[in-house]
């Protein structure tokens, strides 16, 4: 005997919405148990610290532990293969980084596609990079280095915290929208690329600005300018290489980003409590320190910086002829 229409009806209405309140109580019940941020370089770099900061905040929130995990190793690739390998949850994270933007291009045989295997959650703060020299070099501004260079074309030499790194990336960018000819000198890590821009066997870096403050303010380099589109409230006096060279932007981008299917409501959960870290005053002034502006959006804004900045870099290593280390 058939079911009388209305009664089909009301069935099929019913299994229609057993998804969708499946998807609203694992979005209420979630997180279930501790979460992993994965973190794709060493404990005490600025990914690191800032991934602690976050996930305390969540822990907080969310009430379960949120479990930094450093896997360093291939300018964080493999910390992003684990993460999109995880089971899409959201009990797996990886607190991403302009490094990802970047390894899509500078490396040709990655074992996965980033931007197709992730799912953004939220951005966390753009982080600016300085334009710094040894003070000897007789230039205080971003005009008189160009000036400079050009009058002395190859005898300038930069330092990065090693090839393909955002430090590198950034200093080849300039090289192509001012014409300059400068010898790039790769270091292992920010620390030994700045003694030697002490000693002068190079002359010019673009470091990032929380590693550098200080060394600044003491007088051991001379800033000449931000690489971030606006001025930095760290630094509210030192202008923006885009004053000299209009349209160079060149900037840190961290955020969250979870395995691709992760479900949408769990997303959007942890973009609500990220957003709502980032309003928090006192998180803001520890992301001031860092040398971040905020930049709290939805996992759509998130997900067009990361294509943006993807496809940025990647003109610029395919420009340079960039090769990993």
């Amino acid at each position: 005997m058939k079911p009388p229409r209305r009664k089909f009806l009301h069935l099929a209405a019913g299994a229609a919405v057993l998804p969708a309140l499946s998807r609203v109580a694992r979005a209420q019940t979630y997180p279930t148990r501790p979460v992993r941020i994965i973190v794709g370089f060493p404990p005490g770099a600025a990914t690191d610290i800032l991934a602690r900061l976050v996930g305390q905040w969540l822990s907080e929130r969310l009430g379960q532990p949120f479990i930094i995990e450093n896997r360093p190793g291939a300018g964080g690739n493999i910390g992003t293969e684990a993460v999109v390998r995880a089971p899409a949850d959201g009990h797996t994270l990886l607190l991403a980084t302009t490094a990802n933007a970047i390894n899509a291009t500078l490396y040709e045989k990655l074992n996965f596609n980033f931007i197709r295997d992730i799912a953004p959650v939220a951005s966390i703060i753009s982080a600016s990079l300085v334009m710094m020299v040894n003070p000897s070099l007789p230039v205080k501004t971003v005009s008189e280095f160009i000036t400079y260079a050009r009058a002395n074309p190859g005898k300038l030499s930069y330092a990065s915290s090693g090839s393909g790194t955002s430090l590198h990336v950034s200093g080849e960018l300039f090289k192509m929208m001012t014409g300059i000819n400068m010898v790039h000198v790769p270091y292992r890590g920010s620390v030994p690329a700045q003694t030697d821009l002490l000693g002068g066997q190079v002359q010019v870096m673009f470091d990032g600005l929380a590693g550098s403050i200080e060394l600044i303010r003491a007088g051991k380099f001379r800033a000449l300018a931000v690489t971030a589109a606006k001025r930095s409230e760290a630094l509210p006096e030192i202008p923006t290489v885009a004053d000299f060279v209009p349209g160079f932007e060149a900037s840190q981008l961290y955020g969250v980003v979870a395995p691709r299917n992760t479900p949408a409501a769990v997303v959007d959960k942890l973009n609500r409590e990220i957003n709502a870290t980032l309003a928090d005053p006192n998180i803001k002034a520890r992301l001031a320190d860092l040398g971040g502006t905020v930049l709290a959006g939805s996992p759509a804004d998130f997900g067009k910086l990361i294509a943006d900045e993807t496809e940025k870099w990647g003109r610029v290593i395919r420009t340079a002829n960039i090769k990993p280390e």
